[in-house]
Parts: structure tokens; C-alpha cells; sequence
């Protein structure tokens, strides 16, 4: 441990967090139901077949032979010929995702999830009775260890922030502490991009200017901070000098959300409209489907676009009226795509998402052309498909065109599509 004055009464600490991060998930898991493995190079990889085919997660084995999560295949079997690569069961991890939850609910109400494989705790209220912050991490490491078979890392701090980056100092099944008194010889000199939200173009965008570490970033005027990133540079300089006073919700708290999308990698590159056409519907349903299942509408539709050189392109129009039908949306994607590709390359992945959310039970003020009874019977329809698929099977009722090409249409967003959320209040990724 980094350090471990957690004081057992929390006097001199603001709040106690953890932030518990099970380590190489997927691959964990998988190696629960496949016992020869746990002494093998093991990865989770997307569906191959179907161009899916990037390292997910790996083990600990395959992690000595650099293996980075978001690499090809192939180029992670040229690091490891024997590793051994499964295709994701997304039905396992959530299972086990929600097992670990429930031991995290013994320690705090307050149990805010990161994804399927990591969570916040607030332990502030638990600590007199159930000890320190040190202890609780401990009995979080050991619990899931011997109850679930897996390992995971926890951090322990102050604030979210650190609590997070401490889970990701130290792996795998350690605990890190991160104290307000001794956090700037700790965090300070770790590379920028270890602090979360500094993605790649934020990395590069501080280290043109000389800033390569979490300390420089915090030693800049908050002023020029602003000014090289906007309203982003003060809240990064601010988690850089540990001033994060963000709550743990509770484990019963609703997210807001702010957008409702889904996208996919096709099975082959898409050379023609026809071909367009079916994957933007399959992803409109989907959207649409998740839109009333929220009980939401959405007033804008964005479209993304990515080639087979792997460049890619967003759009996004408003729409006349707020909508929850997959008709609309798929006509606005449609427009958008139609006006805006020029067919310079083939396609290799289409993303829809309905943006600018309104609640689904407010007025609503129709289009000037919309004929009211007919946008009624669409609405009906619409919900009557939910239903036929939530009794009988999302492929039991399909639209005529996803017949044209069954390898193209032949999958589920809405439920075969795990959305990793980032689920940090009022902030966007």
C-alpha cells in the first residue's frame, strides 16, 4: 500500500470512498467456467466473425506478453501465439457484475457502478462500525475473491477521483490509499493521462505545451488551464489538485440520461444504400425501442459514420417534432446519411442515437403535416412490436427488408450490445 493513514473514525478525512475495479473481468470470468485456462494466456475478444474481433479483457498471463485492451487479434497473437482467445458471453458478466454489487451493498447504500466492473463505495457512514477505510477494502478483496472466485483492486481515498485512480495503481487484488495529507507525492507525479477524463486528444493537446504529468497540470493558473480547454480545463485542474466533492449516489438513484444510441461493426464493408438502409433501421428499432422503454423522446438524430480506412464522421439534425418511433428516426438518420457520404471508401461501422431528450409524457405539439390518426396507429404498432418481442424473441417479428440480407440484420443492439456508461455526474466523456 502507497499509504495507510485511513483514520478509523474519519476525523480527519472529509469522506471515506472506495472504488473497487474487478481485475480482467471478462477473462475472469470465462476462467470460472473454464478451469483449464486459469494457467493459460486467456483474452475476451468481440465476435470475430463478424468484425468484432478487438481484445476486451485479458488475464494476468496474457498482460505479461503486453497485451493491450482495444488491439486487433492478430496483432495480439503475434505477441502470444498460445494465447487463447473467447468470444464475449455478455449474459455471464452481467451475472457476475450484479453478484458484486450485492456484496458492495453490505458495506454502503451508496454504491455508484463505473461500467459492468468497477463501482464507487461511500463508506463514510460505515466505518464506526465496520472499521476503517483499509479494512473495508480488505474485506471487499476478500469477499469477492472467495465468494465469486475473482480479484479486484480498490482504492481508497477522499474523493472519487483519487479513489479511482488508487484502484488503478497496484494490480491485481491490492488496496492503495490515497490521503489527503500525503496525495500530492502520490498522484502528482503520475503521467496526465492516468487521471480520469484526460483521454488522447486532451493528452496531447496539454503535453504540446509541456504538461505530462498530474502535478504540472495541477501547478498551472487555473486561468490558462481555462483557457487551453475551456470550461474541461477547470474541472481537470481541479481533480488534479484533489478538489472533487462529487457524490456517491445510491445504489437506488437513476442516472440522467442524456442520450440514447447504438452502433455497430458490420460483417462486411458497406458499398451501396441498400445495404445502409438495413443496418440503420435494425439501429433506429433499436434506439427507438430503448427511447420508450425510458419513457423518453428524442429531438435530434446523430448519425456516425466510420470508413474502412477507419475515419469517421458525425452529423446530426434536429427534428420537427420530439419522437419515440423508429419510423422518424430512421428517415432523419437516412436523410442525414444520404445527404452528407459521398461514397469515397466503403463503410465500415453505422452508429444511430437520439439526442436532446424530452419525458415521453409531456404535450406534444405534431408536425404541421402529420396526420394525427395515423401517427397514432404508428404509435400503437410500434408498442405492440415491443411487446411481441419482450414475449416471444427480438427475431420473432421483423420489418420485409430485414430479409433482403439476414448476415447484415441478423442482430440484436438493444440486447446483444452491452453500453459501458460513464456514470459521473454532469460530466460527458
Amino acid at each position: 500500500m502507497l499509504s495507510t493513514n485511513c483514520p478509523s473514525d474519519g476525523t480527519s478525512w472529509p469522506r471515506v470512498i472506495l472504488h473497487a475495479d474487478l481485475n480482467g473481468f471478462y477473462a475472469g470470468v470465462e476462467c470460472l467456467y473454464r478451469p483449464d485456462l486459469r494457467q493459460k494466456p486467456v483474452a475476451v475478444s468481440g465476435d470475430a466473425e463478424n468484425r468484432h474481433g478487438i481484445i476486451l479483457a485479458k488475464n494476468e498471463i496474457a498482460k505479461r506478453f503486453s497485451i493491450k485492451t482495444g488491439e486487433a487479434i492478430w496483432q495480439a497473437r503475434q505477441k502470444c501465439p498460445d494465447l487463447v482467445v473467447l468470444t464475449a458471453d455478455y449474459a455471464k458478466y452481467l451475472r457476475y457484475a450484479r453478484l458484486t454489487r450485492q456484496i458492495l451493498a453490505d458495506f454502503s447504500d451508496q454504491v455508484e457502478p463505473f461500467g459492468l466492473d468497477e463501482a464507487w463505495i461511500d463508506v463514510s457512514g460505515s466505518i464506526r462500525l465496520l472499521g476503517d477505510g483499509v479494512a473495508l477494502a480488505d474485506q471487499v478483496r476478500r469477499r469477492t475473491r472467495e465468494e465469486l472466485g475473482l480479484t479486484c483492486s480498490v482504492g481508497v481515498s477522499y474523493n472519487k477521483i483519487f479513489a479511482k485512480l488508487g484502484s488503478d495503481l497496484k494490480k491485481p487484488d491490492a488496496t492503495v490509499v490515497i490521503s489527503p495529507d500525503r496525495y500530492q507525492s502520490v498522484v502528482w507525479p503520475l503521467p496526465v493521462q492516468d487521471l480520469l477524463y484526460v483521454g488522447p486528444s486532451t493528452m496531447r493537446r496539454l503535453q504540446r505545451i509541456g504538461i505530462r504529468t498530474i502535478g504540472a497540470l495541477a501547478a498551472l493558473r487555473l486561468e490558462d488551464a481555462r483557457y487551453l480547454l475551456g470550461k474541461w480545463g477547470e474541472t481537470l485542474w481541479l481533480f488534479a489538485r484533489g478538489l472533487d466533492d462529487s457524490p456517491v449516489h445510491t445504489s437506488d438513484a437513476r442516472e440522467i440520461v442524456k442520450s440514447v444510441g447504438n452502433s455497430t461493426t458490420t460483417p462486411r464493408d458497406l458499398a451501396s444504400g441498400d445495404d445502409v438502409r438495413v443496418i440503420l433501421t435494425v439501429l433506429s428499432e433499436s434506439v427507438a425501442a430503448r427511447l420508450r422503454e425510458y419513457g423518453l423522446r428524442c429531438q435530434t438524430v446523430q448519425i456516425s459514420i466510420r470508413d474502412n480506412q477507419l475515419a469517421t464522421i458525425e452529423r446530426q439534425q434536429k427534428m420537427l417534432q420530439a419522437t419515440d418511433l423508429a419510423r422518424d428516426i430512421v428517415r432523419q438518420a437516412w436523410q442525414l446519411f444520404d445527404r452528407h457520404w459521398t461514397w469515397a471508401r466503403p463503410i465500415r461501422s453505422l452508429g444511430v442515437r437520439g439526442c436532446d431528450l424530452v419525458t415521453a409524457n409531456r404535450l406534444e405539439q405534431l408536425a404541421l403535416f402529420e396526420d394525427p390518426g395515423a401517427y397514432g396507429r404508428q404509435k400503437e404498432l410500434e408498442k405492440t412490436i415491443d411487446e411481441i418481442r419482450r414475449r416471444f424473441g427480438y427475431f420473432s417479428i421483423q420489418r420485409g427488408l430485414m430479409l433482403s440480407d439476414r448476415k447484415l440484420s441478423g442482430f440484436n443492439p438493444k440486447e446483444e450490445h452491452v453500453i459501458h456508461p460513464v456514470s459521473f455526474p454532469g460530466l460527458s466523456g
